[in-house]
């Protein structure tokens, strides 16, 4: 299987990396639509899920702008993009290729966390807390939203449950 097959995980990967709970809300989000995933992932089908997915993924657009709001790279942050990471990477990867979607996710979220904390803070430097944290919300929101967007397939089509 070819790197390309998995694009999609490194990608919801990257997204994990700036913030944690995008990718998971994005899939929640695509999942009250009827989207089908190609990765088998029935945590998505759980209501609880999707819509704590959904809170959780709002709670840290609006924690992040806050003075007290800690570096995504300490334990509990780095804790939250493997976790996310890794289901979203499963959910985004070929049917039967979870686990490979899972870790190449995990291996582009982590690293890629410090790179977003350093680009972050120069941002902070230059236009303060509140404006590089809209900005960076907003690309990652879009950037999520398209990944998982182009990724999925509406149910019924293309071997998704209807």
């Amino acid at each position: 299987m070819s790197i390309r097959n998995l694009l999609s995980s490194v990608l919801i990967g990257a997204v994990a990396s700036a913030r944690s709970m995008t990718p998971m809300a994005t899939l929640a989000t695509a999942r009250l639509a009827d989207r089908h995933t190609p990765g088998q992932l029935f945590l998505l089908d759980r209501p609880a899920f999707k819509y704590g997915a959904m809170a959780m993924g709002v709670g840290e657009l609006f924690g992040d702008k806050m003075k007290s709001a800690p570096d995504r790279t300490v334990f509990l942050g780095l804790l939250a993009r493997v976790m996310s990471a890794g289901i979203a990477g499963a959910a985004l990867a070929p049917h039967g290729r979870e686990r490979e979607g899972a870790a190449v996710a995990v291996a582009t979220a982590v690293p890629l966390a410090y790179l977003t904390l350093a680009g972050r803070k120069r941002a902070m430097a230059r236009i303060g807390q509140t404006r590089s944290g809209l900005v960076e919300d907003a690309l990652i929101v879009a950037a999520g939203a398209a990944i998982v967007a182009l990724s999925t397939t509406p149910a019924g089509q293309d071997g998704a449950p209807a």
